[in-house]
């Protein structure tokens, strides 16, 4: 017997060694994932249970040291779920012990809706060690109606159906992934594998049909800067019983006009009523409607309990607590606009994520459409527009799929692109070069709506601190610069008008004087509110995108300098003239030559959010152009006579 034992011991100990030996090709990252099982029953009525079946291998004293729990989350009005088994692996052998399991409430900010953590914490692993662990879990992510079934709050909210977005990647590489789903025979499932392919078997009995979805060998997909999100060029697998979009927006109107989210009370109408006095038009009455919700309703989510979840909280709920999350600004503006006369809607979408052509739940945000008096569709946001100047529908999600919850049903519609010149950014400035090297100066800064809320940025915080942040643009370049004086735009009326910021001021030895030559950059070709120009901060170091690349909104910059050097000197040398006209993209930029002057101008217009990587060339090439002004100054020297 012990003979059997040491054989059994030294069989393992070698398995362990030619695994460590195995593990070479994953050189670089923290841990492996050996097997990813998840299996998957649903009901008829669409409750589902999950059992997870995984295995981890640790490769490096950092995995050990961040891979030291195993964590379910889940929101106890909707889902029910253990930890049923752990084991820890060493040396290839397992080791004994038992593992307590804690409940403990989720880490939360601005969402309260009462999620929470099972944990078991597993000790700090070494590089070889493994852990093996299976959970259960029925339910679903949101709650919605109560009943006297206990089961009955763990059916989802689309009563009979079911739908998963199972991601086939991951930032650490995985051996194995496997996901199994079963469902009745009177249940049509779609599914479609994005970005990669998965292998299908499908099995079929008299009562069930079983589909068995399986990956090997899956490394990570090399991320770059701004790439869209991980689920957009990751392999993923989307699965749904919905028959179509149509089905999804019925049910997304029906499920809420029953619940009576949008009814309003007479302390809504009343409101309504005076809000709407001054109300020119039916623009006036929207937009009035629209940024009251926005500003008056904190963004902060509250459970409801029953009720939560899909189902906008009711109108009399968020007009009374004064807060609520996306859904219920939303519903709020559509009980508003719906007490004003209007037809108005709510709508899902995904912010953030690309929505495929499957009709399963892939949405994170909510937003209200109001049906114009000529009948087209508006967009409004009242979650992303406060704070921003001359929009309802925020640019920053510009090409971004939704879904109008109808009576009648709505196909997918995709956000319009915003023409870049609606968020300009606009400086002008007068300089002067003294002999002395001096610069005198008067800028102008002025901006529109997602470029204005980038400049209003440093009027956040305490009012006192304002005309600090607003010097402190200048003193972030040139800490020896002298501040004349700095007027600004009633930050609390940004409503009625664009932000406009002028600085007169001084830098001494801002340009180099040399025996009959000036040295000098416009100051405005050197970055001066480059944080408004998000672009400048591409790294133009990546030579190729592997995937869509994203920018946060459409964007126009025009910039124009006259700088005046001493009589007698004139321009000998000025940096080149660069331009680039792209479907999307274009720049225009350059020096006019004067007597003792030079203009300086400069044009960028960046056409959109999301980028194709076939528009990286072009759009690397403006940002290396501008950046190109940065670093190259004008050459002045003095003529004789």
């Amino acid at each position: 017997m012990r003979k059997r034992s040491t054989v059994v011991a030294l069989a393992l100990l070698l398995a362990f060694v030619e695994v460590r030996a195995g593990d070479r090709k994953y050189a670089g990252y923290d841990r492996v994932t050996v097997y990813d099982s998840m299996t998957v029953v649903m009901e008829e009525s669409g409750l589902s249970h999950y059992v997870n079946h995984c295995r981890y291998r640790i490769l490096t004293d950092a995995g050990g040291r961040d891979f030291n729990t195993v964590t379910i989350d889940y929101d106890p009005l909707s889902a029910y779920c253990e930890i049923r088994d752990v084991r820890v692996y060493r040396n290839g052998s397992e080791q004994a012990q038992e593992y307590l399991v804690c409940d403990y409430p989720a880490p939360a900010h601005m969402i309260y809706w009462g999620a929470r953590q099972k944990m078991v914490a597993i000790g700090r692993l070494e590089p070889g060690d493994e852990v093996e662990f299976t959970t259960y879990k029925k339910g679903f992510t949101y709650a919605l109606l109560y009943n006297e079934d206990p089961d009955a709050k763990y059916i989802p909210p689309m009563r009979g159906h079911f739908y998963d977005i199972v991601p086939f990647w991951s930032s650490q590489p995985m051996e194995r992934k496997v996901y199994q789903v079963s469902v009745p025979n009177s249940k049509k499932l779609q599914h479609k594998a994005y970005n990669g392919d998965i292998s299908v078997a499908v099995k079929k009995d008299s009562e069930r049909t079983s589909y068995t979805f399986e990956m090997k060998d899956i490394m990570p997909v090399a991320r770059q800067q701004w790439s869209v999100a991980g689920n957009d060029f990751g392999t993923k697998l989307i699965l749904t019983t919905a028959e179509s979009w149509e089905d999804k927006s019925k049910w997304f109107y029906g499920v809420n006009e029953d619940f009576g989210s949008f009814d309003v009370d007479d302390d809504i109408r009343a409101k309504v009523s005076e809000l709407l006095k001054k109300a020119r038009n039916e623009n006036d009455s929207i937009a009035i409607l629209t940024n009251w919700v926005a500003d008056n309703i904190r963004y902060s989510g509250i459970s409801m309990g029953e009720g939560e979840g899909f189902t906008l909280h009711k109108c009399a709920m968020t007009f009374r607590d004064r807060c609520g999350v996306c859904k219920d600004k939303a519903g709020m503006l559509v009980g508003m606009l719906r007490a004003a006369g209007f037809k108005a809607y709510a709508a899902m979408t995904m912010a953030g994520e690309r929505i495929e052509d499957i009709p399963a739940d892939q949405f994170n945000h909510c937003v209200t459409v109001v049906q114009r008096r000529n009948g087209n569709f508006q967009l409004l946001d009242p979650t992303w527009v406060p704070g921003v100047r001359g929009e309802l529908w925020s640019s920053a999600e510009q090409q971004q799929n939704y879904l109008i919850g109808l009576p009648g049903g709505a196909k997918l519609g995709k956000t319009p692109v915003s023409n870049p010149r609606n968020h300009y950014i606009t400086m002008t400035a007068n300089s002067q070069i003294t002999n002395n090297g001096t610069l005198k100066a008067t800028v102008t800064v002025t901006a529109d709506r997602q470029s204005d809320k980038a400049v209003r940025s440093v009027f956040r915080g305490f009012r006192r601190n304002w005309q600090n942040n607003v010097e402190g643009q200048v003193f972030r370049h040139y800490p020896n610069a002298r501040i004349v004086s700095v007027k600004y735009t009633d930050n609390d009326k940004y409503l009625e008008q664009p932000v406009k910021i002028t600085y007169k001021l001084e830098i001494p030895d801002y340009a180099v004087v040399a025996g009959d030559r000036i040295i000098a950059t416009p100051f405005l070709a050197n970055g001066f509110y480059t944080f408004a120009m998000r672009h400048l901060y591409a790294n133009t170091g990546i030579e190729k995108r592997v995937h869509q690349f994203q920018d946060a909104c459409s964007r126009y910059v025009k910039i124009t300098e006259t700088m005046t050097v001493p009589g007698g000197y004139t321009a000998v040398k000025t940096p080149e003239t660069k331009k680039l006209a792209a479907k999307n993209i274009t720049f225009d930029g350059g020096y006019a030559i004067g007597y003792n002057s030079v203009v300086f101008s400069e044009i960028v217009s960046l056409g959109k959010r999301v980028y194709e990587p076939g528009e990286w060339p072009d759009y690397k090439t403006a940002v290396m152009n501008q950046q190109f002004y940065m670093n190259n100054p004008v050459i002045f020297s003095k003529q004789m006579r």
